[in-house]
C-alpha cells in the first residue's frame, strides 16, 4: 500500500471531472486500499479519486467512530434524495476550512463495490452528507463552491497564503517560526 498526495484547493486538477472504471480488478481495489490507507492518515472520513489525481469514480469513506467500517463505491449515483439538512463541513483538499453546508438529509445511491458488485446503499446523516460531498469531487465540485463567491475568494486566498509558508527553504526563519 502507498500514501497518496492529497490535491490542495485551487488546484485545478480538482475540477476535472473523473470517467466511469470499465472493469474492477486488481489496479482498480489496489487503488481503493491506497486511498484508505491515505484517507486514515489524512486523517479523514472520506476521499474521492480526483483529490489524488486519478481520474477515476472511485470514493471510500469511513464514518464510524471506531474507523472500522470502511466503505467504497465505484461509479456511485444517486438515484433518490429527500429532506434538507444543513451541516459543517471540511475537506481534505481545503485543510483548515469548515463552513456549513445544505444537502439532502437522506439518500439511497447505487454504486459498485470493490469486488464489482452491484450495491445499493440508503444513507442519512453524516453517511448520506459524505457520499454526496464525495460524489461532488468526482464531478469537479467542491464544498467550498457552494459558499458566497466572497467566501470562496478568502478562503482560497487563505490556502494560497498557507502553501507559500510551507515552501520557505528549511532553516529560515519564518519556516522555523511556523514549527514553533
Amino acid at each position: 500500500m502507498a500514501l497518496l498526495e492529497i490535491l490542495h484547493f485551487p488546484d485545478p486538477r480538482l475540477r476535472k471531472i473523473a470517467r466511469p472504471v470499465d472493469k474492477v480488478g486488481d489496479q482498480v481495489r489496489q487503488t481503493v486500499k491506497d486511498m484508505l490507507e491515505t484517507m486514515y492518515d489524512a486523517p479523514g472520513i472520506g476521499l474521492a479519486a480526483t483529490q489524488v489525481n486519478i481520474q477515476q469514480q472511485i470514493i471510500v469513506m469511513d464514518v464510524s467512530e471506531a474507523k472500522d467500517a470502511p466503505l467504497c463505491l465505484i461509479n456511485p449515483e444517486i438515484i433518490s434524495q429527500e429532506g434538507d439538512e444543513e451541516m459543517q463541513e471540511g475537506c481534505l483538499s481545503v485543510p483548515g476550512i469548515f463552513e456549513n453546508v445544505h444537502r439532502a438529509a437522506r439518500i439511497i445511491v447505487k454504486a459498485l463495490d470493490q469486488n464489482g458488485n452491484s450495491i445499493s446503499q440508503q444513507a442519512e446523516g453524516l453517511l448520506a452528507v459524505c457520499i454526496q460531498h464525495e460524489i461532488d469531487h468526482l464531478e469537479g465540485k467542491l464544498f467550498v463552491d457552494y459558499l458566497s463567491s466572497l467566501k470562496r475568494e478568502r478562503v482560497k486566498k487563505k490556502l494560497l497564503k498557507q502553501q507559500r509558508q510551507e515552501q520557505v527553504p528549511h532553516g529560515s526563519a519564518s519556516q522555523q517560526a511556523s514549527v514553533i
